[in-house]
């Protein structure tokens, strides 16, 4: 999973496709192969792109190009997850690797906010969670657990 100030984890059942952008633009994901419409892509579904971006779709612009709010290169591998249709209602995590004395915070699925100080790598983080904040989270490896 990535990390996120925004944007929940999102559920592994409602991964709609997977497939790599053609071109590139500003605020764009463009893939001549997408039939985004068809596929039924809407606001609100979630991009993960190469293990490294995430974004959310911002509009449909066309069966081949999305308005999203953070762009995705050309060339990159990408999942999309129909996130209205199957959210995240919680899950438990699993930090493979965290910076000595960092903190990584979180979202719970009853929306507290809470910062887990002293963990450990390889430990579980056993709290429903929907989201990973990226600010003061110096962890890696981490592993969303249905």
């Amino acid at each position: 999973m990535i990390p996120s100030d925004t944007i929940n984890i999102p559920s592994p059942a409602s991964l709609a496709f997977s497939s790599t952008t053609t071109a590139a633009a500003a605020l764009k994901l463009i893939d001549a192969a997408g039939d985004f419409i068809t596929r039924g892509v809407r606001i609100g579904d979630i991009i993960y792109s190469q293990g490294a971006v995430v974004s959310i779709v911002t509009a449909v612009d066309s069966a081949t190009q999305l308005s999203v709010d953070l762009a995705v290169g050309t060339g990159n591998t990408y999942d999309l997850y129909a996130s209205p249709d199957s959210p995240n209602n919680g899950c438990v995590l699993y930090v493979g690797d965290i910076s000595l004395g960092a903190t990584m915070t979180i979202i719970t699925a009853g929306g507290d906010e809470i910062a887990f100080a002293g963990l450990l790598a390889g430990s579980f983080i056993p709290v429903q969670t929907t989201r990973v904040k990226s600010t003061d989270t110096l962890a890696a490896g981490i592993i969303a657990l249905w």
